[in-house]
């Protein structure tokens, strides 16, 4: 299983590394190919075509510059016509069963997918016209060539080479683009699922500590309240003591670190419930099927575990308490805000009466 995961991750990252590198790959593999060309061509003595691969590699090198320059499209013009230009010299000195024609094949992916990124809007009918262009170049050589003798006959063995050479240069290309395209496609799914999956987490969850918001915890405590069974819940408003003074005194980062720690420690105490940051220091906590005396106790095991738990930031270590008031769902509230409004009015009390403390009755 690790085995099978770490080579989908080696894929990937290849695949990843050919797209973001996708045109200088292009333009060295087809330098390569004309490198091979220059080599068959001066083997076999046909001297016009030799000459023309030294320009053609001249051409991919500069090609490249311009690539890293991030000047793709002189670079992509300048493929397409070394392209059609290459192939119909070919097809005049070694003939039309060479194969040669191939090569015009082989651009038909390069013109679709680099065109594509290249032109946007009505500017891609410029696409259609290139494909319609590379169609007729095709057809314009087989009526002019078809019945041609070509000014080189190669031996059979040396035609049989560059058939091969160029059909496989011309279904290469088909399979490496569309495989291009094909990741690039699944990878901008997976991007839009996973940024749909990250706004709808950013709307019902607090960014800092991963707790719920307001809007995800309220309907939870609504739904709760209007289900047909008699449904027992406590709810718990916490505020940080002295959060103001936290921050003032060692800095908003440490301040973050305070709620995250105090974020861990609830989930930690109360594994289960549903947890949501109200607001700046202030945590609110739905214990379902706790009476109120149970979640009381809860509460005061909370406190304590706080209270005792410090914050380090850097070379700080930061002790702080926190005040709850505690509210039980008695079937007399008209919503969820009126049983969340009772616990901050106790918490309140708690803040004026020395702080650090669990309120859980009016007073």
């Amino acid at each position: 299983m690790n085995n099978t995961v770490i080579r989908q991750d080696t894929i990937s990252k290849t695949f990843g590394f050919l797209v973001k590198n996708s045109f200088a790959f292009t333009v060295g593999v087809m330098g390569l190919v004309h490198v091979g060309l220059l080599i068959f061509m001066a083997y076999t003595g046909v001297l016009p075509l030799m000459f023309f691969n030294i320009l053609s590699v001249v051409v991919y090198i500069f090609c490249f510059i311009l690539c890293r320059f991030g000047l793709i499209m002189p670079a992509y013009v300048s493929i397409i016509l070394e392209v059609t230009i290459y192939t119909v010299l070919s097809t005049y000195y070694i003939g039309l069963r060479c194969g040669t024609y191939c090569f015009l094949f082989s651009i038909v992916p390069i013109i679709i997918y680099f065109g594509s990124y290249l032109f946007k809007g009505n500017k891609r009918v410029s696409v259609a016209i290139m494909l319609v262009l590379n169609f007729a170049v095709f057809i314009a050589m087989y009526i002019r060539f078809g019945n041609t003798e070509p000014i080189y006959d190669i031996e059979p063995s040396a035609r049989l080479f560059i058939v091969i050479y160029s059909s496989f240069t011309m279904v290469f290309s088909t399979v490496f683009y569309n495989a291009m395209y094909i990741y690039m496609s699944e990878h901008e799914v997976n991007i839009l699922e996973e940024q749909n999956r990250q706004l709808s987490s950013d709307a019902h969850e607090d960014a800092l500590t991963s707790l719920l918001n307001r809007r995800g915890f309220l309907p939870i405590v609504d739904s709760l309240m209007k289900s047909e069974r008699t449904s027992t819940f406590s709810v718990a408003f916490c505020d940080i003591d002295n959060f103001k003074h936290i921050n003032d005194t060692y800095g908003h980062e440490a301040g973050d670190e305070v709620l995250k720690q105090i974020t861990l420690l609830i989930r930690k105490e109360m594994n289960g419930c549903d947890v949501c940051r109200w607001g700046g220091e202030e945590i609110v906590i739905l214990m379902k099927g706790f009476e109120l005396d149970e979640a009381r106790d809860s509460m005061e095991r909370l406190r304590k575990s706080i209270e005792v738990n410090p914050t380090f930031f850097f070379n700080n270590t930061i002790f702080v308490t926190i005040t709850i008031g505690v509210a039980q769902n008695d079937g007399s509230f008209s919503g969820p805000e009126e049983v969340i409004k009772t616990a901050d009015k106790r918490m309140y009390y708690g803040k004026q009466h020395g702080k650090n403390i669990v309120v859980y009755e009016d007073h």
